[in-house]
């Protein structure tokens, strides 16, 4: 169902799947808490279990909550939040083993869109991953969007984007896993 930002945010959601634009490309995601949601996601994108998903949150204090030592990447994050830049930490016992594919690392950030801080900001932070099937370019026109009506709950409206998917940065490593928007060294 394609719908405004509006309705989304007095929409209920549990084990529902949205698609909705982020500062880089467009995104498909579901609440943490919701295992049936990743599966979904897992599903739609032919997406390999062993590919983990990222978290997107709203504000530091969501990071926080999510992540082991925040204070390893505070300074890029710092720098870069919001924006283009996932970084990824130990993760907390409450971000499920099913986002991040058994992992004991989770990779978050905070995206500088409006439309997904209001998300973000009503239901929390969420499993993010680009909308596209595995190995496919990302999903930048909104029009595209709509060839995934079919098969999840919600596409919020949105305009054309222009950029790069974000790049990943693993703070425990201090090395770059996938140079994106942000060039770091």
């Amino acid at each position: 169902m394609i719908v405004n930002l509006n309705t989304i945010l007095q929409s209920k959601i549990t084990d529902e799947v949205i698609i909705f634009e982020t500062d880089t490309v467009y995104g498909i995601g579901c609440l943490l808490s919701s295992e049936k949601g990743v599966k979904k996601i897992y599903d739609i994108k032919s997406r390999e279990q062993k590919n983990p998903l990222a978290v997107l949150c709203a504000n530091i204090s969501q990071v926080k909550e999510l992540v082991v030592d925040f204070e390893k990447g505070s300074e890029l994050a710092k720098k870069h939040w919001p924006g283009a830049l996932t970084l990824v930490f130990e993760k907390q016992s409450c971000v499920g083993d099913f986002i991040t594919s058994g992992f004991n690392t989770v990779g978050v950030r905070i995206p500088k869109n409006d439309t997904a801080l209001a998300i973000l900001n009503h239901f929390g932070p969420m499993a993010v991953t680009s909308l596209n099937i595995s190995k496919e370019p990302a999903i930048l026109n909104f029009k595209d969007t709509l060839e995934y009506d079919a098969v999840v709950d919600f596409i919020v409206e949105g305009k054309d984007l222009d950029s790069l998917s974000s790049t990943v940065y693993d703070v425990i490593n201090n090395r770059v896993l996938r140079q994106g928007k942000i060039k770091l060294d």
